[in-house]
């Protein structure tokens, strides 16, 4: 009973905490895979979303994000949360490399694997509170006060077992009690969304944050399943349009003084080709297969989408090396695998790239990298849309929109770095990030 009290007058005390000079609570939500086309010409694409589409007479707006290398999902959020590029972070893919397939196809769930700190941790150091709902790479986050984290694994009742012992304690029970279920972290259908901006919603009037991330996968989901712009990824933008609307409302309620920023991750381009990059690395011997497991390997692709790392196990070995070289260079010319553009160790760092990776294998538009070692080459796309492309490519570009006071009205940002985006937003929410590759793109006025 004491200790209850205690937890209790701790969370009175954080809820009243004083704000830095001059700073602002902050909403952050990202939708997975918005282009940023979408919200800047919804008109003209007959796309109605009247909540995003207001930040762009009543705050500041990006014509496009130029994301990292590769533009994926995980290493994305880590870099909107950090301002570093995933050579720096350490998140360098959706799924760890798992050449064995031992992890049963585990993504990277885990902030413990994120090498600086992220706003989370900066807000929190600074004395503010701090709330997450599904953000990738949330696992054990450092620095969030109320954490329901993304994570899952066979989509079974025990899924929400592991959800709520991962959780902050005792805030998923509280929470459904109000609300019902929790919806299953493997779950990145429309419902999945709805259900979780309940949450974020009740989580905002319960304990009113300072700073919370909030993240939505249902048009990322419906993008690859159906393409990129087809009426079924519309329809499912403009009811993600309404969350935003709803989870903005409730923040600016709490925070009449806040800033609510809209990110993406990444863009989104059509595919119609898988390309099979593991049977070459299997005819060469550098990956050993029995009975459709992998029981050795020497050099392995790891799968990014629109793009692969390809990983050696003795990364130092030259004779390992000119294997690899001699093999990727015979790829390159035969245009059945759809390369664009192969990196080596060098640029790859240079543009940020995981340092796992000897190589970076880019493929065209229209291609992707294949999921299966047994496929034809060529096969047909197992999506209809993908990304994890070159970021320089314009189709691959992200969205940024910021509203609140302090944040200019119908200011046109032009394209900018991914990397900006923390440091904005660690402007605005008055603390530091001193390890940010990228600059604020906004000095706050009140």
């Amino acid at each position: 009973m004491l200790r209850h009290f205690a937890r209790c007058c701790l969370g009175l005390l954080a809820a009243v905490a004083v704000l830095p000079a001059a700073a602002s609570p902050v909403l952050l939500i990202s939708i997975d895979g918005l282009r940023p086309g979408d919200v800047l010409h919804a008109r003209e694409r007959g796309l109605k979303l009247p909540n995003l589409t207001r930040f762009l007479h009543e705050g500041s707006y990006a014509e496009g994000v130029t994301g990292v290398l590769p533009t994926l999902t995980y290493p994305s959020h880590v870099t909107l949360l950090t301002g570093v590029s995933p050579a720096v972070h350490g998140v360098g893919g959706n799924l760890t490399f798992d050449p064995y397939n031992r992890n049963q196809y585990g993504w990277d769930w885990y902030a413990s694997d994120i090498r600086v700190p992220t706003l989370w941790q900066a807000a929190h150091d600074a004395g503010l509170t701090t709330a997450n709902v599904h953000w990738p790479v949330s696992v054990g986050a450092v620095g969030v006060d109320w954490n329901l984290p993304q994570i899952w694994r066979t989509g079974t009742a025990d899924d929400r077992k592991l959800l709520a012992a991962l959780a902050t304690p005792g805030l998923l029970p509280v929470l459904e009690h109000a609300l019902g279920q929790y919806p299953q972290g493997i779950n990145e259908e429309l419902d999945g969304d709805q259900a979780r901006a309940r949450f974020a919603v009740k989580l905002l009037a319960l304990h009113h944050p300072d700073f919370m991330t909030v993240y939505f996968a249902a048009l990322d989901h419906e993008e690859h399943a159906k393409g990129p712009g087809t009426p079924d990824a519309n329809r499912v933008l403009e009811q993600i349009d309404a969350l935003v609307g709803q989870v903005a409302d409730a923040a600016r309620r709490v925070h009449p003084d806040g800033v609510v920023a809209v990110v993406s991750d990444h863009g989104f381009a059509s595919v119609s080709h898988d390309v099979n990059l593991y049977a070459p690395f299997l005819r060469a011997g550098l990956v050993t297969m029995k009975d459709g497991a992998i029981t050795d390997w020497q050099a392995e692709p790891w799968n990014d989408g629109g793009s692969a790392a390809i990983v050696l196990r003795h990364p130092d070995d030259p004779a390992l090396q000119a294997r690899v070289r001699k093999l990727l260079d015979a790829l390159r010319t035969d245009p059945a695998y759809g390369i664009d553009e192969m990196l080596d160790r060098a640029q790859v760092q240079a543009r940020g790239g995981t340092t796992r990776a000897s190589w970076f294998v880019v493929f065209k538009p229209g291609y992707e990298m294949g999921i299966r070692p047994d496929a034809p080459l060529p096969a047909p796309a197992h999506y209809r849309g993908m990304h994890g492309y070159d970021p320089r490519r314009p189709d691959q570009r992200a969205t940024l929109l910021l509203a609140g006071p302090g944040v200019p009205a119908g200011r046109d940002l032009g394209v900018v770095d991914m990397r900006d985006i923390a440091p904005t937003l660690a402007g605005y929410l008055g603390v530091s990030l001193p390890q940010a590759q990228g600059r604020a793109l906004l000095a706050p006025t009140r």
